[in-house]
C-alpha cells in the first residue's frame, strides 16, 4: 500500500511530465503501429511532432550554436524555448 506522500509524488510527477511530452499510437497504411512523440512548445502554444525531420533540425541548431547533443526533453525550459524560437524562424 502506498503512503499519501508516495501518491502525491506520483501525481506531481505525472502533472509535470504530461504537458511537455506525449505519445500517440499511429497506424501506417501497411497496418504497422509506431509511437509518435509530440512535444509542447509553451512559448508558441503549439505542439511539434518529434520525427527524423525535427531531429535533423535540432542537430543543425546544436551545431550552429556549438552545443553538444542532449535530448530536448532533458534541456531546461529556457533552453527548450531557445530552440523553439530558433525553429520557428527556420522552417523546413
Amino acid at each position: 500500500m502506498r503512503t499519501p506522500h508516495q501518491l502525491s509524488a506520483i501525481i506531481l510527477a505525472g502533472a509535470v511530465l504530461a504537458p511537455t511530452v506525449g505519445q500517440a499510437a499511429v497506424s501506417t497504411p501497411m497496418g504497422q503501429v509506431h509511437a509518435e512523440v509530440r512535444i509542447y512548445d509553451r512559448a508558441h502554444k503549439d505542439r511539434h511532432v518529434w520525427d527524423d525531420r525535427e531531429d535533423r533540425a535540432y542537430r543543425r541548431y546544436l551545431e550552429e550554436h556549438h552545443r553538444k547533443y542532449v535530448g530536448i526533453q532533458r534541456l531546461s525550459r529556457t533552453r527548450q524555448n531557445e530552440y523553439w524560437n530558433w525553429r520557428h524562424q527556420h522552417p523546413d
